[in-house]
């Protein structure tokens, strides 16, 4: 329980800092303001979201490349990749935001039947929701597309995959409940190789 809330604790830091774009919370509430489509997912326009929500609320998205931003990269501790969309934001300063830890993916390397934590950010609402263990959700089919050009100490990934939830997202301080039983996205993630470690100063 404690490296769950530890993992939930780090998401939200990472939402803070902007590391991970926020998100906006129901399709219907408020005006996106115009910022949030000029910065687009992908540079190739191929990037979405798609995702059906159930329980304490109900939301059907479906968002296309404009309208979100999407970042991603390798997990802190190295176990997986993790991938983060959000929504429009709207005029009030409300986000959704969905992040996918996907456990035991590598760089450049596709796969079946993928264990995968999800947190559902309601920016704006103080709101969070948590499946709190991989063993909740599943993604069916993962791939990787490389973007930009090839080698070089920073590589970009186009993330494509389909999934499923069985058990619900709860929060950390109520009994509501959110089931997202079926999602499919197109995102990114960047690896960077660590920087050669610099050898040690000669003291004159």
């Amino acid at each position: 329980m404690l490296r769950v809330r530890l993992s939930i604790l780090a998401v939200l830091c990472l939402a803070s800092a902007g590391a991970v774009p926020s998100a906006g919370a129901a399709p219907s509430a408020g005006a996106p303001s115009a910022g949030a489509a000029a910065h687009g997912c992908l540079p190739s326009g191929n990037g979405y979201l798609r995702a059906r929500i159930r329980g304490a609320l109900n939301l059907d998205i479906d968002w296309n490349n404009a309208q979100i931003e999407c970042a991603g990269g390798p997990r802190p501790d190295g176990s997986g990749v993790r991938v983060s969309f959000a929504g429009p934001l709207h005029s009030d300063g409300r986000r959704l935001r969905l992040v996918f830890g996907v456990g035991t993916v590598r760089e450049g390397v596709g796969g079946h039947d993928l264990p995968t934590n999800l947190t559902v950010i309601f920016e704006g609402e103080q709101r969070l929701f948590a499946t709190r263990g991989e063993d909740h959700c599943t993604i069916d089919e993962l791939t990787q597309e490389r973007l930009g050009a090839l080698g070089g100490p920073k590589r970009a990934w186009r993330i494509v995959a389909r999934g499923f939830c069985i058990s619900p997202a709860s929060t950390l301080s109520s009994d509501a409940r959110i089931l997202v039983d079926r999602f499919d996205f197109a995102g990114n993630a960047v690896f960077e190789d660590e920087p050669p470690a610099q050898p040690p100063a000669h003291k004159l």
